[in-house]
């Protein structure tokens, strides 16, 4: 069964009765949302989607979390234009933009656009909105009336011990307009008295004022930990996942979990931990450089193939993922596979992964078609001598359909795009159509006698054949001792001044054949 099935499966057994399944998640719109950042948004939507397959009621909310304390400025803007809104609530700073009325709604507007591009359709809200509508009254009572208890929950599950006048709720200053320095002292049932601390925080400064206020509507936040456990409650959570490193014992869900039980009465949402986000075996994130940001990728992958990023591995498997290397043309290839035995009527985990990375509206008639190799086009597009779909034509050997020309155009600018931002240069080929290159005038005796051969057996076919010339490629090296390596160096060398290129019987059966034989014979005189 399909990881998301049984989840899904998991999750109807032990909710049964339920008459709507409410699935949340949630992002801090502290700047651009990274790639790693979106794996828990596709579980939670794909779950959302199969229940909705099955007929079963639910709501997929996503939180736009705009109410946490600013606390350092990206690296992508200036200093000097945030540093003075350091420990304000994010929705309290101004735009980096155009088109967004503020700071944290700028970068949600390019995660919404990547969630539209994947076919995602979760209903959106505002942290602070809800607050300010009263959401969040009746937790931020309870919480302040229970602050002992919460105490002590803190101690018995992580170890963490707060102070005995702690209380928990930052308040958002009167007079600066900061929430991540103040601290709450007392509360009467109706009002909360708190101090705007100079040096509560490293990462910023309060103002010193001392203030009563109500802390309700808006005018106050729950720490994290307390706000997940009230969230569960305020919003009547069923499902909600997060990384691996919340879910250990002792870490920051098992603190809302306990939170959630004791002080709100309410069970918490199932859970669903998931592995990180790697590249080159590290976790991805902001500050180690490793981590593009999500919207640049829509550019490079069209939403079946980002779908099938995240969709492809358990959520229990970490995802290697690095757009500088092979990863795209890999991914694609992935894709071709699995549609291969979809169409072959293959009734497996890998052909029910096919229809996920699909849209719902697309799954019911996913049109076959003929798939050229990613890695092909990528060569292809940089040809500009050739016709691309002559040259598909001619691979698939017969004329192209309507669906096959239009998987054509969207490899095709996939391909382009993907050459132009990412791809590493053993993937950017150029014809030297001009001159033979300057590296392919040293080939040793042996090279140039076996590039010999190989146009002598050129002249014998009337047409070329990529897999059989790829074939004789081969049996032409074993004539010799000479090393794979050194023979096919040879062969890139003479057309792309290159010692690497794409599969080289293919690549050579898709040259000009006058031009083919012409500087086979250049490079071996």
């Amino acid at each position: 069964m399909f990881w998301a099935d049984k989840i899904v499966n998991d999750i109807e057994k032990k909710l049964k009765g339920k008459d709507l399944l409410v699935i949340r998640d949630e992002k801090t719109a502290s700047g651009r949302m990274l790639i790693s950042a979106m794996r828990g948004a596709v579980i939670h939507g794909i779950l959302a989607e199969i229940f909705s397959e099955k007929g079963v009621p639910n709501e997929f909310l996503w939180e736009i979390n705009d109410t946490d304390a600013f606390r350092s400025v990206p690296q992508n803007l200036k200093e000097e234009q945030y540093k003075e809104y350091l420990g304000m609530p994010l929705y309290a700073l101004p735009s980096p933009g155009e088109g967004a009325e503020n700071y944290p709604e700028f970068f949600a507007k390019e995660f919404t656009e990547v969630m539209n591009h994947m076919g995602f359709t979760p209903t959106y809200y505002r942290a602070s909105i809800a607050y300010k509508e009263g959401k969040f009254n009746e937790t931020i009572k309870t919480a302040l009336e229970n602050a002992e208890l919460i105490r002590e929950i803190y101690k018995k599950v992580s170890g963490s011990e707060k102070p005995a006048d702690w209380l928990p709720l930052f308040v958002v200053c009167e007079k600066c307009g900061k929430v991540g320095t103040t601290k709450t002292v007392s509360f009467d049932g109706e009002k909360v008295k708190y101090t705007c601390e100079k040096d509560i925080v490293v990462w910023a400064e309060g103002c010193g004022h001392e203030g009563e206020v109500s802390p309700f509507d808006g005018n106050a936040t729950l720490p994290w930990k307390v706000e997940w456990a009230a969230k569960f409650k305020v919003f009547n959570v069923d499902v909600e996942g997060g990384g691996k490193d919340l879910s250990t014992k002792g870490g920051a869900r098992d603190v809302s979990n306990h939170i959630a039980r004791e002080v709100f009465n309410h069970r918490p949402p199932f859970d669903i931990p998931y592995e990180f986000f790697l590249a080159d075996g590290k976790k991805m994130s902001t500050s180690k450089g490793n981590a593009p940001a999500a919207f640049d990728i829509v550019s490079v992958l069209p939403s079946h193939i980002y779908r099938l990023v995240f969709l492809s591995k358990n959520y229990k498997q970490a995802i290697e993922f690095n757009l500088k290397g092979d990863t795209v043309p890999t991914l694609f290839d992935t894709y071709d596979r699995i549609a291969e035995k979809y169409w072959s009527d293959t009734k497996d985990d890998f052909t029910r992964l096919f229809e996920l990375i699909h849209a719902p509206e697309e799954r019911t008639a996913i049109p076959e078609r003929f798939l050229p190799r990613f890695s092909q086009i990528a060569f292809l597009v940089q040809m500009s001598h050739m016709n691309v779909e002559d040259e598909v034509e001619k691979i698939k050997g017969e004329p192209l359909t309507e669906e096959d020309r239009k998987e054509l155009e969207n490899r095709m600018y996939y391909a382009s795009r993907w050459l132009t931002e990412y791809a590493p240069e053993e993937f950017k080929f150029e014809l030297q159509l001009d001159s033979v290159p300057e590296n392919a005038k040293q080939f040793s005796d042996e090279q140039k006698k076996l590039l010999t051969k190989v146009r002598e057996y050129i002249q014998t076919k009337d047409s070329l054949d990529g897999q059989e010339l790829h074939t004789t490629l081969h049996e032409i090296r074993k004539s010799s001792d000479i090393d794979p390596k050194e023979f096919f160096s040879a062969v890139y060398l003479s057309f792309l001044g290159k010692e690497s290129g794409p599969k080289a019987g293919w690549f050579l059966s898709v040259l000009d054949r006058e031009f083919l034989e012409k500087r086979l014979l250049e490079v071996t005189k």
